[in-house]
């Protein structure tokens, strides 16, 4: 029995430390290509209707090798290209549904040849991919197990068929905007699934940057998405982190780019590229291929200009620090009853477990002692807590759990900053409690998240 413990202990061990070079050769790597290249690029639409014939993708003079040699020529490691997009369309051969390339005029795996391309000219592939599938139903609040099942198959697909993969992005997943919950479409199962696929794959959520900068919630890579606001601290991050801009006004290619400007090479490598280096952050500039299949001229000659101006400035390596590993496991404290010391009206417990990082429970401070507390609906097992306090009004703490009318101790040590993780064996129990001391009288304690999880431990 000791002997199995220390071999799962051991074995999550290296797991973490295969996962944490796996982030450091991605923070190496320093700028890749983001390449969206799907229906959307035939209709001068971002959001094509989901029904669009799928004749409509037709790039008569596709050459994946003219993508590779543009990426070599701006000095990117990488590329990333978009498998399928929102509106369900599969550039790929898959036995999954009849939307794909193979059944359009094209009739040739975009994703094989893409591969191959980047491959052979020593770069790295990644793949993109995207929940929210309008063509196949798969929206908020119609979500069933057929759709599980359908992300699955594609999946398995496109890591089984296309050799080693080193990260796929995913879009369309617990964003404003696609409104897929990490519960409608469990992501720990689907996290899992990608890594017994290939171990070796890094996966990015990109629609993370919702959660704190201080922590990896949902992805092994912190990803910001500036076109949606979305701006990394290059003073502070300590993450393994990504940040996506395109090259043109929007990510689809559209019939004015040719005689567009894009945007200033000189701008991309010293806004962006040497700065996001310095802060462990890799550079994913997004390139659009026209409806032939081709990346326009004034692109490639951005791009050609962008590597003369970066050589030479690329920079060492960037060692990263500690810091936790990332958290996969449902969040079972969300939107859960909730119940604390007297608090002001305005930031009662319930802004404690809102899945809203920007509100907050505020502690009243005539409270000597304040306490948050979450009910679970049942009995329950877990082994991880998160506590997200913007303010980092508090460094001491106590945490309980209920289990037959009795509170037990968690035996935790308290931590600084502003999110505080902690992982402990497995307890049994229908409520938690966290019990705050306060440094002075009147000090007021700030609770943006508590996250309460069970997390798969190999």
């Amino acid at each position: 029995m000791l002997l199995m413990l220390a071999c799962a202990v051991c074995g999550s061990v290296l797991a973490q430390d295969n996962l944490k070079a796996m982030q450091q050769k991605f923070v190496n790597e320093k700028f890749g290509m983001f390449i969206h290249f799907n229906m959307p690029s035939f209709v001068d639409e971002d959001w094509p209707a989901p029904d669009m014939p799928a004749e409509t993708f037709y790039p008569k003079k596709l050459d994946c090798n003219q993508w590779a040699e543009a990426a070599l020529s701006a000095g990117m490691k990488f590329g990333c290209l978009t498998t399928k997009h929102h509106s369900g369309y599969c550039i790929w051969d898959t036995k999954t549904t009849e939307y794909n390339v193979m059944n359009g005029p094209l009739k040739r795996d975009v994703v094989r040849e893409y591969v191959d391309a980047f491959r052979k000219k020593g770069l790295d592939v990644m793949l993109y991919y995207s929940i929210l599938d309008t063509h196949h139903r798969l929206r908020p609040g119609f979500i069933n197990r057929n759709h599980i099942d359908l992300i699955k198959n594609q999946l398995k697909e496109l890591l089984t068929n296309y050799g080693p993969i080193s990260a796929l992005i995913i879009d369309g997943w617990d964003a404003p905007w696609s409104r897929i919950s990490y519960e409608e479409v469990p992501f720990d199962d689907i996290y899992h699934f990608i890594k017994q696929l290939q171990p070796n794959c890094l996966v990015m959520d990109l629609n993370s940057a919702k959660y704190p900068q201080d922590a990896l919630f949902y992805t092994d890579i912190k990803s910001f998405e500036q076109n949606a606001g979305q701006h990394i601290s290059k003073d502070t991050n300590r993450m393994p982190a990504l940040s996506c801009l395109p090259l043109n006004s929007s990510w689809f290619w559209k019939s004015d780019f040719p005689t567009t400007d894009v945007k200033s090479p000189e701008w991309i490598v010293n806004e962006n590229l040497i700065p996001f280096n310095k802060a462990y952050c890799t550079f994913i500039l997004n390139v659009s291929p026209n409806r032939d299949g081709l990346i326009d001229d004034n692109a490639l000659e951005a791009l050609k200009e962008i590597g003369r101006l970066w050589k030479g400035k690329e920079g060492g390596e960037m060692t990263l620090g500690e810091y936790e590993r990332p958290i996969t496991a449902e969040n079972i404290a969300k939107h859960r009853p909730a119940n604390s010391s007297w608090s002001y009206d305005s930031f009662i417990m319930d802004f404690g477990n809102d899945d809203n990082f920007g509100s907050a429970w505020h502690s009243n401070p005539r409270i000597k002692e304040p306490w948050y507390e979450v009910e679970f609906e049942h009995t329950r097992p877990f082994n991880m807590i998160s506590l997200v306090d913007d303010n980092q009004s508090f460094s001491s703490y106590r945490v309980h759990y209920l289990k037959d009318g009795v509170w037990h101790e968690i035996p935790v040590t308290p931590k600084d900053g502003k999110v505080k993780v902690h992982r402990f064996d497995e307890v049994w129990g229908n409520k938690v409690k966290v019990t705050f001391t306060k440094k002075n009288e009147n000090e007021r304690m700030y609770l943006n998240e508590i996250g309460v999880y069970n997390e798969r431990r190999d």
